[in-house]
């Protein structure tokens, strides 16, 4: 039987770390034997991808480039962990998928979604996520709960507005596909905010 694909989006700040941690014990509790991921990165190859994209001292990368290195990293991370995961029987929790590159790529940088299309379904063919909740916030105060905690890296160094974008974008997916998407408000407190969670995957859990 194959496994189930669950993704977990969000924009800076929205606790995707912790409740991730939460998602990955609460479904190895329930018997699953959890592969857990995050893009872009998941293989070497992916990861040093992921290693360039970030790098705040990377200024020069083009829009293009930086989409095609998303989906070359996605590529790699499905043929080497994704597919044979899901083929196995495995549950694959991945920390960003596509939806990312539709709301950074597409929103955030202002890519045509069409052109993201063509490479989400030449990379995935029929491929897609079974499941996905999306961590949602206002984002000043993501960004400022982010700022806590790191040195920004090159997509954490952007403006306000562009997170703006990426976060509409999120939404405007969500009414895309409402069947799979799970909205969680991740502005209260961490056990609230798991609280919400649970419900969640009781309910991915059932069917």
């Amino acid at each position: 039987m194959r496994g189930r694909f669950i993704t977990v989006e969000g924009s800076e700040g929205v606790g995707k770390s912790s409740n991730l941690e939460f998602i990955n014990e609460y479904l190895i509790s329930k018997g699953k034997t959890v592969i857990r991921t995050r893009e872009p990165g998941g293989t070497a190859i992916a990861e040093t991808i992921r290693d360039l994209l970030l790098d705040a001292k990377q200024t020069s990368i083009s829009v293009d480039t930086e989409l095609l290195l998303m989906f070359a990293a996605r590529a790699q991370h499905l043929s080497e962990l994704i597919i044979p995961a899901l083929e196995r029987g495995d549950w694959v929790l991945c920390d960003r998928f596509t939806d990312a590159t539709y709301a950074y790529q597409g929103g955030g940088r202002g890519i045509d979604p069409p052109r993201i299309s063509v490479l989400e379904n030449w990379v995935q063919g029929s491929l897609r996520p079974d499941h996905t909740l999306l961590l949602d916030m206002p984002v000043a105060a993501g960004l400022e709960r982010a700022g806590k905690r790191s040195v920004p890296d090159r997509f954490e160094q952007e403006q306000l507005s562009f997170f703006e974008r990426v976060r509409q974008t999120y939404l405007e997916q969500v009414q895309k596909d409402k069947e799979r998407f799970f909205v969680i408000n991740a502005e209260p407190a961490l056990e609230k905010v798991q609280k919400q969670i649970k419900t969640v995957l009781d309910l991915i859990l059932a069917k």
